[in-house]
């Protein structure tokens, strides 16, 4: 019995390294290639978070369906704005107009479920930061290396650190297996690794890109017992089944939308809406 848990704990482990590569290669190309390729990837990630968290929290059979159904058009209608904002002079206005009936819709819809109308805001979380970040023309490139640095080596050093150290739980009512240790050492991690990446672009003064890659790591961090929290709360262990290993999207990207947030709204209020990135990395 303890060799086949074993086996099986390795094949999962095997699952969810392997699903990792593939979206990691998938979010590298996009964001190479940039432009609409890289809003289109991160509004269907954005669409699926945002019906993965209605269909968790409306529990009505029929309410669960509408709720889904009109939090996804709400996103993709926002996201759509937003990927046509570099050519059409809208301003982000319509935008958060969108973004705010589309919410209110969808709580209509999912009644009497009280956080359904949480999927929209959540899920655009996923794509607008990031593209924001991205459509800088001289750093929005190294903005977005820097924010997968951060979060996919927070992510990373957390797991295996937690694993290796083990020690005091960081918050067992929420999520058991998570532990200081890994908080920890996930945070030293995304921190060298955002700053690392941000010398490599050029960046000269360090200490600030450093202090914003620790408070983004930590936030990535607070993102997931976030979502661990809510999954508890909506009585389900995987936000969905759509990817081998991880669950769903919102599993994955519980951390990203968050980190992505807190960098938008930085480079955003230093550099506007034009250079977030240089706004975000260049001190």
């Amino acid at each position: 019995m303890t060799e086949a848990r074993a086996a099986a704990r390795m094949s999962e482990l095997q699952r969810r390294v392997l699903s990792a590569i593939v979206m990691i290669a998938a979010a590298l190309f996009a964001a190479i290639v940039g432009g609409f390729v890289f809003a289109a990837f991160w509004i269907v990630a954005g669409v699926a978070v945002g019906v993965e968290w209605a269909w968790l929290a409306a529990r009505e059979p029929r309410a669960r369906r509408r709720a889904a159904r009109a939090a996804g058009v709400t996103l993709g209608l926002a996201g759509a704005l937003a990927a046509l904002v570099t050519l059409l002079p809208l301003g982000p206005w319509p935008i958060a107009g969108v973004l705010i009936v589309g919410a209110a819709l969808v709580s209509i819809l999912g009644r009497p479920a009280a956080l359904v109308g949480l999927s929209v805001p959540y899920g655009a979380a996923v794509f607008l930061g990031a593209i924001a970040l991205r459509r800088d023309p001289e750093d929005g490139l190294l903005a977005i290396f820097w924010l997968f640095a951060v979060v996919w080596a927070t992510d990373i050093a957390a797991f295996f650190v937690g694993r290796s150290l083990r020690g005091p739980k960081l918050a067992p009512s929420i999520s058991p297996n998570k532990t200081w240790s890994g908080a920890i050492g996930g945070a030293i991690v995304g921190t060298v690794a955002g700053t690392v990446v941000a010398a490599a672009g050029g960046e000269s003064v360090l200490l600030p890109v450093a202090a914003i890659s620790f408070l983004a790591a930590i936030l990535a961090e607070w993102g997931d017992l976030f979502e661990s929290g809510m999954k508890r709360a909506f009585g389900a262990k995987d936000s969905s089944s759509l990817i081998p290993g991880h669950g769903g999207l919102m599993d994955r990207l519980d951390g990203f939308l968050v980190a992505a947030t807190f960098a938008a709204a930085i480079g955003v209020a230093r550099g506007g809406f034009e250079a977030a990135g240089q706004g975000l990395l260049r001190w």
